[in-house]
């Protein structure tokens, strides 16, 4: 439950603080304005990163013991967040940002133990760095992944979404190896990327600025060599997959600028995002590319983390030649992706079927009865419910009854917050803690509900003729691919508890909440007394113990 808790609260205190700092960002003009090389067409707030900081933080502090490396990396992100706020404030020169990243390096360096001491087999038996070498060469690895990732934020949701799924990777290792600390930050960061790239996904109306980009790399390149370094079975080339695409993106476009006799850290348009674009894809189909890309290397990393140093290196050389290949080739030939009449023509299809209000109307009327349904009888399954849970269900329903009767106008965020809290932990309890009463066929028409609303929830998206109604955007493939690899995952426990089918099952209410809470246009009774049922219902079996 720890780890669920994490990344729980990680996620809700993001969000709450997003419409505080986007206040905030407009009051103080920290806005990024359109450019030559910027995709958007008007400014955006770039606070983010405080939010997400924030909320990854708190839950780190809570729960997390203060050891030496536990202390170093939270000092060296403060020290980045401190200098990513005042560059999205003032703006800062590159040798100013160095100087930052530069200190929060040598914090984990020298007093948290984060050092490349050990290259594997690629040197001679028994041969290490030496302590004299290992210590610059790590600053400058943590150094070269953190301006990485803020090099890669470059369209929206883009950043956001590679570091998802990197850290989602560092936690399952991390999981594997024991390794508590580095698995409980790396939730603590994916649930407040998770909260985060709601805003972030396209079109944007925030983004994560300096202060987020930058974190986000210092934390992945930190948590890479924890895991890998030491006494572990991990490979220490394992970090070059997982974080290989966003550095060899900076290297290429570095390396492109040096040759055409300009600055490294000039701005361009010569990144592999914009390299997409410029091949004809739409800005969301060029993230939703890279995404795919990042998917592949999490996925290698995880399945190929027991082999040879050597077997790394040969594939990630093979990947990146073959990547930069295409790329070149494509360039030189003048690519374009084609746009073919029969993907139109089945287009225009649905829109035929989409003037045709009927399928909306049956779709929606089944979503609205059978996901309340669902969660309510998810509240009887536990065989028993803990009694702290019965408290905080009834601290969600008095925050329920007071912003009803004091700021109805905020309803649905409320709403919001309280059902990704609940829901999680509700369907949480029904799996691993099933009822004497509920029969094995009782359970399995249970799970094939989630089916059923998944479908239907997917008809309602699909052929509504509402712009301002849920949307599917390129953070729903994260969300899909996340749960689609977790029943994968070699693990007897995730195996035993069934996490995959959680997960899964999760995200689908979820899901099909928020569709309901954007469909519903304002009118939240229905849902706010459904929710308040459901926490009076677990309250109450947490309190007598039935």
């Amino acid at each position: 439950m720890l780890y669920l808790s994490t990344t729980l609260l990680a996620a809700i205190i993001t969000v709450s603080l997003i419409p505080l700092v986007i206040r905030l960002a407009v009051r103080f003009q920290m806005v990024d304005v359109p450019g030559p090389r910027k995709v958007h067409a008007c400014p955006v707030p770039r606070v983010g990163g405080v939010a997400m900081a924030l909320g990854a933080f708190v839950p780190l502090i809570l729960w997390t013991a203060g050891s030496g490396f536990v202390r170093a990396y939270l000092a060296g992100a403060a020290v980045l967040v401190a200098f990513g706020l005042v560059d999205d404030l003032r703006g800062l020169g590159y040798r100013t940002k160095f100087l930052g990243q530069i200190l929060a390096a040598i914090a984990v360096v020298v007093y948290g133990g984060i050092r490349v001491d050990s290259l594997g087999t690629l040197l001679p038996d028994a041969l290490t760095v030496p302590g004299w070498f290992a210590v610059p060469l790590s600053v400058i690895v943590i150094v070269g992944v953190t301006n990485a990732f803020n090099l890669t934020d470059g369209l929206d949701g883009l950043a956001g979404g590679i570091s998802l799924l990197v850290f989602c990777c560092i936690g399952y290792l991390a999981y594997l190896s024991g390794n508590n600390d580095v698995l409980l930050f790396s939730l603590a960061l994916a649930g407040a990327i998770f909260g985060f790239l709601r805003y972030n996904t396209h079109p944007a109306i925030l983004f994560m600025g300096d202060t987020g980009s930058q974190l986000l790399g210092f934390s992945a390149a930190v948590f890479a060599i924890k895991i890998t370094q030491g006494a572990t079975p991990l490979s220490p080339l394992l970090p070059l997959i997982i974080l290989g695409l966003p550095v060899l993106d900076t290297i290429t476009v570095m390396v492109s600028r040096i040759r055409d006799g300009r600055s490294p850290f000039s701005p361009d348009k010569n990144h592999f995002h914009h390299r997409l674009m410029g091949f004809g894809l739409s800005h969301s189909e060029a993230v939703l590319a890279i995404y795919l890309t990042q998917a592949v290397m999490v996925v290698s990393a995880i399945f190929f983390r027991y082999y040879t140093d050597w077997a790394l290196l040969i594939f990630y050389v093979a990947f990146s030649a073959a990547l930069l290949g295409a790329l070149t080739a494509a360039d030189r030939t003048g690519f374009r992706f084609k746009r073919y009449p029969l993907i139109d023509d089945a287009v225009k299809g649905m829109r035929t079927i989409r003037d045709g209000q009927w399928i909306v109307r049956i779709s929606f009327t089944i979503s609205r009865v059978a996901i309340p349904v669902v969660f309510l009888l998810a509240c009887l399954l536990p065989g028993s419910v803990p009694k702290y849970v019965s408290i905080i269900a009834a601290c969600f329903g008095l925050a329920i009854l007071l912003v009803r009767r004091f700021a109805r106008d905020h309803m649905g965020l409320c709403l919001r917050y309280v059902l990704y809290m609940s829901v999680p932990l509700v369907l949480y309890l029904a799996e691993a803690d099933k009822a004497a009463w509920v029969s094995s066929k009782m359970f399995t028409l249970y799970h094939l509900s989630f089916g059923l609303i998944a479908f239907f929830v997917l008809l309602t998206v699909k052929y509504t003729r509402r712009t301002k109604g849920f949307q599917v955007t390129t953070m729903d493939f994260l969300v899909i691919f996340i749960a689609a690899i977790i029943p994968n995952l070699p693990d007897s426990l995730i195996q035993s508890l069934q996490i995959g089918l959680l997960a899964v099952e999760i995200i689908v209410l979820l899901f099909g909440f928020e569709v309901l809470l954007k469909e519903f246009r304002g009118r939240f009774e229905q849902l706010a007394a459904v929710t308040l049922a459901a926490l009076v219902l677990i309250g109450i079996r947490g309190g007598s113990g039935f």
